[in-house]
């Protein structure tokens, strides 16, 4: 049996510490200092299963859902620093973190954003506003039903209370998914992360199942997501998460709605 050593695992995770967050990384003072060198950085993001940015966009928008400032500025600046995102898209996904983990969370992830984007001396980025031109109510609406059967794959709900109307018809699915700024694949990570962070059963389930039934992740990747969103969401919500992946994983792989049993078909 071929031993793995620990001095290398050391220096993969120095090494890859180093390029991700773009900072060259400090001396492991403490073990809590050593777990994300030898764990978090050598080994979960070696892992070759789920790109880079995508790696940075779920990262992102855990640690701005958990409150935590300094990685989150850390990733932005290598998220930026490498070419993985560019400044207008992160102005993109701090909007859309916005949504699903709250605006206060969107806040630390738009400032970290600017601190990044400041440090790198970066010219702010060229983002359209979010509507530049007068709008009709019911195209808005209609707008926003068509986006969501694109996004979810399934049929959203009437537009009977001022969240299903004002909030996830009109502005939601009816403005922000329909923005080219930032493609849906990238907007799906964010959610993902916003929605697990919830321990709500329907926005996962459904979220879960949208992400795989459209193409836009295969089961392969939503494993790895599980991993990633676990480093700042903790063990437990990712075990959560992962139990719907493997659920709607078999869903998606039988063909079937979300929601509809084998007998249905």
């Amino acid at each position: 049996m071929t031993l793995l050593d620990p001095q290398q695992r050391t220096a993969r995770g120095l090494a890859l510490q180093a390029e991700i967050l773009d900072l060259r990384a400090p001396e492991a003072a403490t073990l809590y200092d050593q777990s994300w060198r030898d764990f978090i950085f050598a080994e979960v993001w070696s892992r070759d299963a789920l790109d880079r940015r995508s790696r940075y966009l779920i990262a992102l928008a855990s640690a701005a859902n958990t409150g935590h400032r300094a990685m989150a500025t850390a990733y932005a600046r290598g998220a930026l620093k490498n070419g993985d995102l560019t400044l207008a898209e992160l102005r993109e996904a701090a909007t859309h973190a916005a949504i699903y983990c709250g605006w206060s969370a969107g806040a630390l992830f738009d400032e970290a954003v600017s601190t990044a984007a400041d440090a790198l001396g970066l010219p702010p980025a060229d983002v359209p506003p979010i509507r530049a031109e007068p709008w009709q109510h019911d195209a808005r609406m209609a707008d926003g039903m068509a986006a969501f059967i694109d996004v979810m794959t399934f049929g959203g709900p009437p537009a009977k209370t001022a969240y299903f109307e004002a909030g996830i018809n009109g502005y939601v699915f009816g403005e922000i998914w329909n923005r080219p700024g930032l493609d849906q694949r990238a907007r799906r990570w964010i959610t993902l992360v916003g929605v697990c962070d919830s321990a709500a059963y329907t926005p996962i389930h459904t979220h879960i199942y949208a992400a795989m039934k459209s193409g836009n992740t295969t089961q392969s990747e939503m494993f790895e997501f599980i991993l990633q969103y676990a480093i700042h969401a903790g063990w437990p919500k990712a075990s959560v998460a992962q139990g719907a992946v493997i659920e709607q994983g078999a869903q998606v792989a039988k063909g079937l709605a979300f929601g509809a049993k084998e007998t249905d078909a």
